[in-house]
């Protein structure tokens, strides 16, 4: 699985937050809070869904699962003129990425994280960089059925 490697132009994203770890996971209950009001965001440029980690820069090198993080669901806009109420802006900068495409239930998503984190970036010419992590759910994403597809950006930046 290699990833094709993006530089990406910043994107605005309004939507909802929780704080969780990998541990105690709110994932579920971000999107259940998150998807029935998706639609009151007026400004958006297609369909897909963003689903956004957003990493303390000590994260990963002192990695455990009870580590905490933010956690974002939402929608990119064209602009932050129009914010719904109870709903949040976030701009994921511009910056290089790893874009992976997850291939199978959503469920089995830590395979393709494994891989990505144990495999591929200990043996690329990257490493991590602090910006924030994402995934882009668009017409070819069905949750857990074993055809669905998302794509999975993570930050990069070449090794010194």
């Amino acid at each position: 699985m290699e990833p094709r490697i993006e530089n990406l132009t910043e994107k605005k994203i309004i939507g909802k937050r929780v704080t969780t770890s990998f541990s105690a996971n709110r994932t579920k209950e971000l999107w259940q809070g998150f998807m029935p009001n998706r639609k009151e965001i007026k400004n958006n440029i297609g369909s897909e869904l963003y689903s956004i980690e957003v990493y303390p820069e000590s994260h990963f090198t002192n990695f455990s699962p009870s580590n905490q993080f933010e956690k974002w669901a939402g929608i990119e806009v064209t602009d932050f003129l129009s914010v719904p109420l109870d709903m949040e802006t976030i701009v994921i900068p511009n910056g290089l990425y790893a874009v992976f495409i997850h291939k199978g239930p959503a469920s089995n998503g830590n395979e393709t994280y494994q891989y990505i984190f144990s495999d591929w970036l200990p043996k690329s010419e990257y490493v991590l960089e602090n910006r924030p992590h994402f995934a882009i759910m668009g017409e070819k994403y069905k949750h857990e059925d074993p055809t669905s597809e998302e794509e999975i950006w993570i930050p990069i930046k070449h090794k010194n």
